[in-house]
């Protein structure tokens, strides 16, 4: 925790920082796990970390700081699903200028998909992202997310993600630490 009662926090496992407090990976292990960081805490920001797949426009390695998630599944593009929670979740005054970030416990490998996300203006894909601002929203937290892009959704998406992962948690490293000193 910094002074000002701000917490920086990540998936955890092979995404982990010095900087940052592991908080599970997927939307349940977050959730359990920030609410319990919430209860505990009380803190006043909440800043999330990670690596995130991009639907075809974010290049590998670009750095994406979003305030707003969604939680689509892939079946709702395709007509097999609905959902009867609201799939959107923000703390930007201003979502039109926001790069949203999807959120499922399941990884897109199919690359058709990326223009319904597209179309949208969801760019990115972050399994944990929905539940840290649905918790954050739940406790009356500000919070906000910063992304380094590690592979497109497609079916090369884990060997890729397994390629670039060290580089960008290098790069995501700095740009963090450069980020918290000018804050």
């Amino acid at each position: 925790m910094k002074e000002n009662g701000s917490y920086i926090v990540c998936a955890g496992k092979s995404e982990q920082f010095d900087f940052a407090q592991p908080v599970g990976i997927g939307m349940t292990e977050v959730a359990i796990n920030l609410t319990k960081l919430c209860l505990t805490q009380k803190p006043k920001f909440i800043l999330f970390v990670g690596t995130a797949g991009s639907y075809g426009e974010k290049k590998v390695f670009d750095i994406i700081e979003s305030k707003t998630a969604s939680n689509i599944e892939n079946s709702f593009f395709t007509g097999g699903s609905y959902t009867p929670i609201d799939n959107v979740v923000s703390t930007a005054k201003d979502v039109s200028r926001e790069t949203l970030v999807n959120s499922s416990n399941y990884i897109t490998t199919d690359k058709s998909l990326g223009k319904y996300y597209l179309a949208q203006n969801i760019h990115l894909e972050n399994m944990e992202y929905y539940a840290v601002l649905k918790v954050a929203q739940t406790f009356g937290v500000s919070a906000g997310g910063i992304f380094i892009v590690t592979n497109y959704c497609d079916e090369n998406a884990h060997d890729d993600f397994l390629k670039n992962q060290k580089e960008a948690m290098a790069k995501l490293t700095e740009y963090v630490k450069a980020k918290v000193q000018t804050a």
